[in-house]
């Protein structure tokens, strides 16, 4: 029964996380969440608040956390 009341626990942390002004994205892969996130700066703090909201490591709540891909334009 812990694991699902440690599913529930992780889903709320993500949840919070994206009501928050960050401007990341979630994405599932397998199932498990990974972060993307647009700079370092934003990773940090995101990171930070994660750790001051809820005493746990980035990576205790998601998978992996990559940066985004800028979108090229087209010329």
């Amino acid at each position: 029964m812990a694991t699902s009341r440690g599913s529930a626990e992780q889903d709320y942390v993500i949840e919070q996380v994206r009501r928050q002004a960050f401007q990341c994205t979630v994405l599932w892969c397998e199932g498990r969440p990974c972060l993307e996130y647009n700079s370092q700066e934003e990773l940090n703090k995101i990171s930070d608040y994660v750790k001051a909201e809820f005493d746990k490591d980035l990576l205790d709540v998601f998978f992996t956390a990559i940066e985004s891909i800028p979108v090229e334009s087209s010329s």
